[in-house]
Order: C-alpha cells, then sequence, then structure tokens
C-alpha cells in the first residue's frame, strides 16, 4: 500500500522542460525554477514531464535525467513531486515508474496509452494497473485528459472499484471539462480521501465548487500567487473576489489564444530570470504581457 504522507492538495504546478537553443535539455536551471516556484510564486507541488513538461517528446534518458534533478533540488523546498510516467510503451511506463520510486519521488501519474487505445474500462485498468505494480510504494494519479488521448472512458466510470484494484491509486488529474463527469467523480468517492486535482487552470472556481482539492496547470508557474489569493478567498466564502481573480485569469488565456501559448509561458520564465532560453520558440515582448500578470 502507498504510504500517505499527506494529501496532494492545492495547487501543483505542470513544469516546463527548459531547454536550450540547440535542443538539449537545460538542467543546470531547474534549482532556480524551484526557488522561483517556491519564494515568488507560492507553489510546493510539482508535476513533471507531463503535458507542460513535453515529456511524451523526450526520450526515456532525458525524462529520467529531468525528474533526477527535480526531485534532488526540490529536496527540503518542494512538498511534493509527481512525476508523470505514461508512455505508449507499457514496458518504458513501468521502467519509468520504477525509476520514480528509486529517486525519491512522491508519487506517479499516468495518461491512457492513445494509439492503440483501451477500448473499455476494464482495458484501462488492467494497463495502469500493471504501471502501478512497478512502483508498489508510491501514490498513483490517473491522469485523465482525453482531448489529448482520445481515450474518451468516462474518470466516474474508471474510479468505480478502482482501489480494489489498483491499491495504490490516491486521485486524479482530471484535465477535460466535462463537469459532470467530474462532479460524479466527488460525488461518489468522498469516503475515499481521493485527491481530485482540476487541469483546466480557466475553471478552476467553477471545479472548486464541484469539490476539487488542488489543481494542476502550467499557469500556476507564473500565476500560483494570483491563483492562491483565489483559493484563499473561496476558502473565506469571498466569492465576488474569488470571481474576480478567475475574470482576470480570461485575459491571460485570451492572449494565449492569440499568440503561441508555449511562448507566453517561456516568456514569463525569461522575464522572472528563471532561464536565459528554453529554445527557439519565438515570445511576445514584455510589453505585451504588462498588466495582464
Amino acid at each position: 500500500m502507498a504510504s500517505r504522507k499527506k494529501n496532494l492538495q492545492g495547487l501543483v504546478a505542470a513544469t516546463i522542460t527548459p531547454m536550450t537553443e540547440h535542443g538539449e535539455i537545460n538542467l543546470s536551471v531547474i534549482g532556480q525554477y524551484v526557488d522561483y516556484l517556491v519564494e515568488k510564486q507560492g507553489v510546493k507541488n510539482i508535476f513533471v514531464n507531463g503535458t507542460t513538461g513535453e515529456g511524451l517528446s523526450l526520450s526515456i534518458s532525458e525524462r529520467r535525467r529531468v525528474a533526477e534533478e527535480w526531485v534532488t533540488k526540490g529536496r527540503n523546498k518542494l512538498d511534493q513531486v509527481v512525476i508523470h510516467v505514461g508512455a505508449l510503451s507499457l514496458k518504458e511506463s513501468q521502467e519509468l515508474a520504477k525509476h520514480a520510486a528509486e529517486i525519491g519521488a512522491d508519487g506517479i501519474a499516468v495518461i491512457a496509452p492513445f494509439f492503440l487505445k483501451p477500448q473499455n474500462k476494464d482495458d484501462l485498468t488492467a494497463f495502469l494497473k500493471e504501471v502501478a505494480a512497478a512502483a508498489p510504494a508510491l501514490p498513483f494519479y490517473y491522469y485523465h485528459i482525453p482531448a489529448l488521448t482520445g481515450v474518451k472512458i468516462r474518470a466516474e466510470e474508471l474510479l468505480d472499484g478502482i482501489q480494489e484494484k489498483i491499491p495504490t491509486f490516491q486521485g486524479l488529474k482530471f484535465s477535460d471539462t466535462d463537469l459532470l463527469d467530474f462532479g460524479q467523480c466527488v460525488d461518489q468517492n468522498r469516503q475515499r480521501q481521493f485527491a481530485f486535482l482540476f487541469g483546466v487552470d480557466e475553471q478552476l472556481l467553477s471545479a472548486l465548487v464541484m469539490g476539487a482539492t488542488g489543481a494542476v496547470g502550467s499557469t500556476y508557474n507564473y500565476l500560483g500567487k494570483k491563483t492562491n489569493q483565489m483559493l484563499e478567498a473561496y476558502e473565506r466564502k469571498d466569492f465576488s473576489s474569488a470571481l474576480n481573480y478567475q475574470v482576470l485569469y480570461s485575459e491571460i488565456y485570451q492572449l494565449c489564444d492569440q499568440t503561441r501559448f508555449w511562448s507566453v509561458t517561456d516568456q514569463s520564465h525569461h522575464d522572472s530570470g528563471v532561464w536565459d532560453s528554453n529554445g527557439p520558440t519565438p515570445a511576445p515582448t514584455s510589453e505585451s504581457l504588462q498588466g495582464v500578470y
């Protein structure tokens, strides 16, 4: 059974994988990145090698090295480091899960395989069970992102009885706009103390109403402080202020629509001094971001 240090809750930054202008991973800035998240954004949980980190575009060796650096640099600074270990190959996913346990990660997450897709709940559960078994001491999270995987199995259906088959299962990263499905996940599993982590940043306030216990997102890399203020407003039932924060974020997402999303995210790290280069992606100017965050 996975050990329960403390529940994964609150904000979780989906980390970017820093790259050099030559397309190599840039491990040298991850220490600065950790300090920036903790000191400037108030975010002490991270989700590594996920969609934002472009984990599935990295080699297995690169994914291992990135995970190792985050765990090492985050020690005694971050609360939890969750490593995404999903892959099309079951063997590779198991290898990454085992590696995450060996380096001292706090949990692992897995998306559904998306080329030869599982056709039903049982197929998907069988895949997840095999990966979880490779790291039996680590909390296991399912990463539900049907828009990218094309796997349309409802999360609520998957969660029904899942802990009997995957004892280390402790929660869900729900990156979908189907709030009915999300709400049913919460409602039908209230006694299980699962982590219900919402992954659509622009709908977070709605998800809180539905019972979200936390959130995983890319914007918490640079909007963590503001989002924590929204969470605090919601907790003290100041719903007007919470709504104002959420509406403010719409300006960010509108800007992302007008530019390349990764450019906006990368530029925020250039401006904050986290790194000098994150690859050859063109970025908007600092002036274009003024007043937005």
